[in-house]
C-alpha cells in the first residue's frame, strides 16, 4: 500500500525464463553494437555497427535501416527482404550483438555509474561491479527502472532480480 501511494510497483520486475530466452527476445536499442553478416558477401556485411541515438544502422546496398526495438531475428529478416531479388537471389544473413548498451546503478554503491551489461547479471552482481554496497545501503530498498519500459516505472526488486541493458538500479540509504 505504501509503495503504491508513492507510485512504485510492488511486484518484482518481470523475469525471462532464462538467459537464452532473454537473448532471443532481446530488443535492440541505441548504443548496442551489432554485426550483420551476409554469407559469401563480405562487401555487404558490416562488423561492429553501433546503433545511432535514433536506433538505426547503415547497411551497404540498403542504406539506413531503423532497427530500434527489433529482435536479432527481425533485423535478419529486414536485411534478407532488402537484399532478396534486388541484389541477391537467396541471401543468408546472421545478426549478432557484439556489445550491449550499458546498465546504470546509482545510490548507495561505491562507484555509481554506467557499466557494460553481461548476460546473467543480477542486482547483487551489478552492485559488485560498482564497487559494492556502501555501509549505509539498504538491501531491502532496491529499485529498478527497466530500460525498455516506455513508462519508466520504478519497481521494487531484490538482490536476485535480473538486470538488463539500459536498466537503472537504485540502492537507497538505510536509516537504521
Amino acid at each position: 500500500m505504501f509503495w503504491s501511494a508513492l507510485g512504485l510497483a510492488q511486484a518484482p520486475a518481470a523475469e525471462p525464463a532464462s538467459v537464452s530466452s532473454f537473448l532471443s527476445a532481446y530488443r535492440l536499442g541505441a548504443g548496442d553494437v551489432i554485426s550483420v553478416r551476409v554469407f559469401g558477401e563480405e562487401d555487404l556485411s558490416r562488423e561492429k555497427i553501433r546503433l545511432t541515438d535514433s536506433g538505426s544502422i547503415f547497411m551497404p546496398g540498403l542504406g539506413e535501416l531503423a532497427v530500434r526495438g527489433n529482435t536479432l531475428g527481425e533485423v535478419e529478416q529486414k536485411v534478407v527482404e532488402g537484399l532478396k531479388g534486388r541484389i541477391l537471389v537467396n541471401p543468408k544473413v546472421s545478426v549478432s550483438v557484439d556489445e550491449y548498451r550499458p546498465f546504470f546503478i546509482n545510490g548507495m554503491v561505491d562507484k555509481p555509474g554506467g557499466y557494460p551489461f553481461q548476460p546473467g547479471l543480477t542486482v547483487r552482481k551489478a552492485a559488485s561491479l560498482a564497487g559494492g554496497f556502501k555501509e549505509r545501503a539498504s538491501l531491502s530498498k532496491l529499485f529498478l527502472i527497466r530500460g525498455d519500459d516506455p513508462q519508466q516505472r520504478q519497481l521494487k526488486v531484490d538482490l536476485n532480480t535480473s538486470v538488463y541493458p539500459g536498466d537503472i538500479v537504485t540502492v537507497e540509504e538505510s536509516f537504521f
